[in-house]
């Protein structure tokens, strides 16, 4: 354990802001509620999906079908990042993160370029992060607000819209930019690998399975259930494809957010700011205890549903942290190999990319207000 810590930061960190946390406030029942079950089952659910879709070839596949087709690089990231911010709206930031990062990897190691590959990561996650904020079923705050203020869909759509809009631009600018473009000649391996038909439909079943869960049509505990039972008849190696200390990592984030949320200091605080500037307090909250929480303690505070709806899901960009889907990118990029290819820094251009986005789009809340 010791070993891992040393080379996740963010799992030492996380780690290391649970136990300070619990010196503040000390272990009780209430613990037990910081954790969201359901969402650690969602993601090991699917995490293990992919893990066995991995094992079955099924990526490479896709990978050599694509790249048969397509040869720069990038337009691979154009298509990676336009998938990412479309599917976001339905299957959620973070179910969107667990399935498309690792068919990503496995495409971009064909270009052999460890920037592009970066860059493209990055921007995966920030369209993720962005194209959920459409829907109200695209991330857990935008679910949890919707129902909170009682809001229609319609009036949820249109006051998101020119965010979206204003976004996918920015995205596409961001990969045109950044992403270089290199031309390579694909040539499929010359023995591949047999898929198994029965086996991949079984993963289409489960992985349906752990969508009904994101929509609450199926108790989460009877799809892990299932999944388990499978998978522990189908292929056991599929277990040791699971990220279990992202699993960790986020249970150190429920804890040390579940005991900032229980500070007078804190409390008080944001209760004394947020009645002046919803969105803005939204944002930076977001940065500290990451946009689900946030959107939680504020609703608290106000009843301005839309501003708080704008305010989370524009703070999901900034720090790692302000959106806890993130850190599912970071832990895929984290776990490639070192190469000697000078690449950049994950977490400074992750920071920098989502501080010129948030600043952006804050700026289009700034004008849609004082304009229209």
């Amino acid at each position: 354990m010791l070993e891992r810590f040393k080379k996740d930061p963010v799992l030492f960190i996380s780690g290391i802001l649970a136990i300070v946390s619990c010196f503040i406030v000390h272990l009780d029942a209430e613990y037990i509620g910081y954790v969201d079950f359901r969402v650690l089952a969602i993601l090991f659910c699917m995490m293990l999906v992919v893990s066995e879709l991995v094992l079955l070839g099924v990526f490479d596949s896709l990978t050599h079908m694509l790249l048969s087709k397509v040869h720069s690089s990038r337009l691979v990231s154009l298509i990676l990042v336009w998938l990412s911010f479309f599917l976001g709206m339905i299957l959620t930031n973070d179910v969107t993160l667990v399935t498309l990062v690792p068919f990503a990897i496995a495409l971009m190691k064909s270009f052999e370029d460890r920037k592009t590959l970066t860059f493209t990561l990055i921007l995966m996650t920030v369209a993720t992060n962005l194209g959920s904020m459409q829907t109200p079923i695209g991330n857990p705050q935008n679910i949890y607000l919707f129902t909170h203020y009682g809001m229609e869909i319609g009036r949820f759509t249109l006051l998101m819209l020119p965010y979206s809009l204003c976004s996918l631009a920015l995205v596409t600018a961001a990969v045109l930019l950044l992403c270089r473009d290199m031309k390579i000649t694909h040539e499929p391996p010359k023995e591949r690998k047999k898929i198994s038909p029965v086996k991949v439909s079984v993963c289409i079943v489960l992985f349906i399975l752990s969508l009904l869960v994101v929509l609450r049509v199926l108790h989460f505990l009877i799809a892990l259930g299932v999944l388990i039972a499978v998978m522990l008849i189908m292929d056991r190696k599929a277990f040791k494809g699971v990220d279990y200390t992202l699993l960790i990592t986020f249970v150190f984030f429920f804890v040390f957010v579940g005991n900032m949320g229980r500070i007078d200091l804190v409390y008080r605080a944001i209760s004394e700011i947020v009645g002046k500037s919803p969105v803005i307090t939204a944002v930076a909250a977001s940065q500290v205890i990451s946009n689900v929480p946030a959107a939680l303690l504020l609703s608290a505070f106000t009843d301005n549903g839309e501003a708080l709806v704008i305010g989370t899901n524009l703070g999901g960009l900034g720090t790692l942290i302000a959106s806890m889907a993130s850190l599912i990118t970071y832990k895929f990029h984290a776990a490639l190999p070192k190469t000697k290819e000078k690449s950049v820094s994950y977490i400074g251009a992750f920071t920098v990319i989502n501080i010129i986005f948030l600043v952006i789009l804050l700026g289009v809340r700034f004008i849609l207000m004082r304009f229209i």
